[in-house]
């Protein structure tokens, strides 16, 4: 069994808690429905209140326009942190979470959301991963669905409700495993790319694992024509991970007319603001919305 100091599942609960008790966590009430299309049962999250966060996110705009270096991150929350990862980053509770127990892993200095992932980003989000069935994201540039500058990953854990997953996709890809290769599969309608990892990936070190990840993503993007210059990529992108692939989305666009759409879209879970954004996806089709702030 892992001490508390290398077991973070048990940290990410332990500052769950906490945060609860000091009324720092600001879970954003929801309701769901499932929407199938083209056998993938997307999860199409209906927010009951969101006043708190836009409330939240007027007062950070406010401080931006006196401040333009304003960050949220520096410092971090301190009721929200739950744990140091490495030297470069660390790990803090998502304030405003739909999903329980959703992790940001944040660079203890300031590094820019439209930077391209490194090694170290991909060794703090392993640290996390290896232990933890979920999926990891980020949202590159504004175009991609990023909300704050500062370089952030994302992580939520797998949980099953009805024997649905709340990472949709995440069947799909595992019927589809090729090793060693790029894949392109014909279920969705937009430019991407997956890479898969070998089951025997997870016995081996974090390191290991974070610079296997490090050269297939770097491989991706060559494929997708993202080309890299003064540490940005020619084009925003939404970057998906779980134990057992890799993949990356390029972005044309933020928004599917009002709706907002990052990674977790591509993963088969979408976020309206109301009943007629609901309406809208199911008459739309979601994989048809995904295409079109796609390529």
């Amino acid at each position: 069994m892992k001490s508390i100091k290398d077991n973070w599942w048990q940290k990410i609960t332990l500052a769950t808690e906490k945060a609860i008790q000091l009324d720092a966590l600001h879970s954003i009430p929801n309701h769901y429905q499932i929407f199938e299309d083209n056998n993938i049962p997307f999860i199409i999250r209906v927010v009951d209140n969101l006043n708190r966060k836009d409330k939240a996110k007027k007062e950070q705009n406010k401080v931006q326009k006196k401040d333009p270096n304003f960050n949220p991150f520096l410092p971090y929350e301190e009721n929200l942190f739950i744990g140091n990862i490495s030297d470069t980053h660390l790990a803090i509770l998502n304030k405003y979470n739909v999903v329980d127990n959703h992790c940001l892993i944040i660079t203890r200095d300031f590094e820019s959301q439209n930077d391209i992932l490194n090694f170290h980003d991909f060794y703090a989000l392993w640290t996390l991963l290896k232990q933890i069935k979920g999926l990891g994201f980020y949202n590159c540039g504004k175009l991609s669905g990023a909300s704050q500058p500062h370089k952030h990953l994302q992580l939520i854990p797998e949980i099953f409700t009805n024997n649905i997953s709340n990472i949709p996709i995440n069947k799909v890809l595992l019927e589809k495993k090729e090793f060693n290769k790029k894949v392109t599969l014909d279920t969705f309608p937009y430019e991407h790319r997956i890479m898969y990892f070998s089951s025997e990936v997870l016995t081996k070190s974090v390191e290991y694992i974070a610079e296997l990840t490090t050269e297939y993503y770097r491989q991706i993007l060559r494929d997708l024509g993202i080309e890299i210059k003064d540490n940005q990529p020619s084009k925003d992108y939404n970057l998906l991970i779980t134990q057992d692939w890799i993949k990356v989305v390029p972005r044309s666009q933020e928004k599917y007319e009002s709706i907002s759409v990052n990674s977790l879209g591509f993963a088969g879970a979408l976020l309206v603001r109301n009943q007629e954004q609901l309406e809208k996806i199911k008459q739309d089709k979601p994989l048809n919305i995904l295409a079109k702030v796609g390529f």
